[in-house]
C-alpha cells in the first residue's frame, strides 16, 4: 500500500478501542468439534485433544456451558467472511496488495474487505496491524446476540424460582430459622458427595414449573420449564441464578454429565456379549418362565441378601450371605478376600446352590445390574447352565421386576438394619410369604400359584420338572 493510501487509511481509522479481554484460542469450528467429540462420551480432556487444543480450554469450554451443548452450527453462512478469509486477508495484508487486488483473490466486494481492515486495524494500540485471530474474535463478539433469560426480565418469577430453591428451613411453631449442618464454601467442583448438603427446603426445577400453575392459575408470565431452570443454574453465561444453588438439587452436580459418557462406563467384567441388548427377545416379553432378574439388598455394616426374580411368575427367591470368618476383627486389605459375604465368590456361589433347585427349563436366563458382586458370572454359568446379562449403566427400569420386588421385601428388611442377624430359614419364610402374596399383575393369583400351574402343563406335556 502506497503512503497515500496508508495516511488516508489513518484518517479514516475509528480511534483506539479498549480490549475486552484476551481473544480466545479457538473458533466456532473447533467448538462444534469439540461438543461433537463430548456427544460421543468423550471427557472435556479427551475432546480438547481430539480437536488440539489443551485440555484447560476444553474444561473451561465445559464448565462455562455448565455441560450442556451449546447447539452450535457447523459453520458461518457465505454472507460473512471465515475465519480461513481472515486468514488469507492477513497473508495478502502483509505482502503490501491494495484492497482491491484482495477483494479480487477472495471473490468478495472491495467494500467488504476495506471494512473488514479498517474495522480490525487495532484491539489495544493505534498500530495499523490486522490479525486474523483478533479479527475472528471481534466478529463473534459482534454477532452475539443473547436472549434474555425469562428469569432475568421477571423479578417477580425470578424471587419465587430462587426462594424455592434455596428457602430456609422454618420451625412449624414459632417460625424461625432452624440451623443446619456447616458446610463448606461452594467451589464450583463437581464432588457433591464430598460434604454435607445445604439446609435448605429445596424444591426440583419440575416441582417449581408446575407449581406455579397452581399458585398463579391466572398469571401467564409466571410460568417457565424445568429446563429454563436448569440452564439458569448451569449456563454460565445465562447469569439468571446464582451458581452455588446447584447445591440444593438433589445431585448436587455442578456440571451435567452426558448421556453418551455414563453409556461408556463399562466396568472390566462386563464384555459385549453379556449386555441386555444380547439377551433373547422371549426374556422381554415374559411369554415363557425361566428369566431371572437379581439384586442385592443392602444394610448396614456391609451387610447384604442377594435376591431373584423370575420375570413372567414374580417368583422370588432370596440368597443367604452370611459374614465370613474374621470380619469385623481383620484389617482390611486391598484385593484382599470379602469377608463381608458380599463378594464375587460368596454371590456366585449362593446363586448357584439356590438356582439348581430348579428344572433346567427354568434356568434360562440371569439380568444383573454393573455390580462387581457378579464378576464370576462364567463361572456361574459353567456351574449352573445360567446364562448372565447385565443391564445398562443407571438404567433400573430394565430390571423393573426386581427392583418392585427389593420395595417390598423392604417391608422385612428396612433399610439402616444390619441384614446379617437373617438365617437362611428366616430367609425362606420371608419369601414363601412374598410368593403367596396375590399380585395385581398375574391377575391376582400369588407367584406359587403360578409357577405351579407352570410346572404342572409341562408335566401333562411329559417334560421332566424335577431339579
Amino acid at each position: 500500500m502506497g503512503v497515500g493510501n496508508r495516511q488516508r487509511a489513518a484518517r479514516e481509522y475509528r480511534g483506539q478501542m479498549p480490549s475486552p479481554g484476551r481473544p480466545g484460542v479457538a473458533w466456532r469450528e473447533d467448538r462444534v468439534r469439540f461438543w461433537h467429540a463430548i456427544a460421543r462420551g468423550l471427557s472435556s480432556v479427551d475432546a480438547a485433544g481430539v480437536i488440539g487444543v489443551s485440555p484447560a480450554v476444553g474444561s473451561r469450554w465445559f464448565r462455562h456451558a455448565g455441560g450442556v451443548n451449546p447447539c452450535l452450527t457447523a459453520a458461518t453462512s457465505g454472507r460473512y467472511l471465515s475465519f480461513a478469509e481472515r486468514e488469507e486477508i492477513a497473508l495478502l495484508r502483509a505482502r503490501d496488495l491494495g484492497v482491491r487486488e484482495i477483494a479480487r483473490h477472495l471473490g468478495r466486494s472491495p467494500s467488504t474487505i476495506s471494512r473488514e481492515l479498517r474495522r480490525n486495524a487495532s484491539t489495544r494500540t493505534y498500530h495499523l496491524e490486522y490479525r486474523a485471530s483478533s479479527a475472528q474474535w471481534h466478529a463473534e463478539r459482534r454477532a452475539r446476540r443473547p436472549k434474555t433469560a425469562k428469569l432475568v426480565a421477571n423479578e417477580r418469577l425470578h424471587k419465587y424460582v430462587q426462594g424455592r430453591l434455596a428457602g430456609s428451613v422454618v420451625d412449624a411453631v414459632d417460625g424461625g430459622a432452624v440451623k443446619g449442618p456447616q458446610v463448606p464454601a461452594w467451589k464450583g467442583r463437581n464432588k457433591p458427595r464430598r460434604q454435607d448438603r445445604l439446609w435448605v427446603t429445596a424444591w426440583s426445577p419440575e416441582q417449581i414449573s408446575q407449581r406455579l400453575r397452581v399458585d398463579f392459575p391466572e398469571d401467564e408470565s409466571m410460568r417457565i420449564s424445568p429446563e429454563a431452570i436448569y440452564q439458569a443454574l448451569y449456563v454460565q453465561g445465562r447469569g439468571a441464578l446464582k451458581r452455588e444453588l446447584v447445591a440444593c438439587l438433589r445431585t448436587g452436580r455442578s456440571l451435567r454429565v452426558p448421556r453418551e459418557r455414563t453409556r461408556q462406563s463399562i466396568r472390566g467384567h462386563v464384555t459385549a456379549d453379556v449386555l441386555i441388548s444380547e439377551r433373547p427377545a422371549e426374556a422381554a416379553d415374559r411369554a415363557v418362565p425361566g428369566h431371572w432378574e437379581g439384586d442385592l439388598i443392602i444394610g448396614t455394616g456391609r451387610s447384604a441378601i442377594g435376591t431373584l426374580v423370575e420375570r413372567t411368575t414374580r417368583f422370588t427367591m432370596l440368597l443367604h450371605l452370611p459374614r465370613m470368618e474374621g470380619f469385623g476383627l481383620e484389617p482390611r486389605t486391598k484385593n484382599g478376600p470379602a469377608l463381608a459375604g458380599r463378594g464375587a465368590e460368596a454371590v456366585r456361589d449362593a446363586i448357584t446352590a439356590t438356582i439348581t433347585t430348579l428344572p433346567e427349563h427354568l434356568r434360562r436366563s440371569l439380568t444383573w445390574d454393573r455390580g462387581t458382586e457378579l464378576a464370576q458370572h462364567a463361572q456361574l454359568r459353567i456351574d449352573s447352565g445360567l446364562q448372565v446379562y447385565f443391564a445398562d449403566p443407571h438404567s433400573p427400569w430394565q430390571r423393573g421386576t426386581n427392583e418392585n420386588t427389593n420395595g417390598l421385601l423392604r417391608q422385612y428388611f428396612p433399610k439402616g438394619t444390619d441384614l446379617s442377624r437373617w438365617d437362611t430359614d428366616e430367609l425362606q419364610a420371608v419369601a414363601a410369604t412374598l410368593n403367596n402374596r396375590p399380585r395385581k399383575t398375574l391377575d391376582w393369583k400369588t407367584p406359587a400359584e403360578a409357577l405351579n400351574e407352570h410346572l404342572l402343563s409341562l408335566q401333562e406335556a411329559g417334560v421332566a420338572t424335577t431339579g
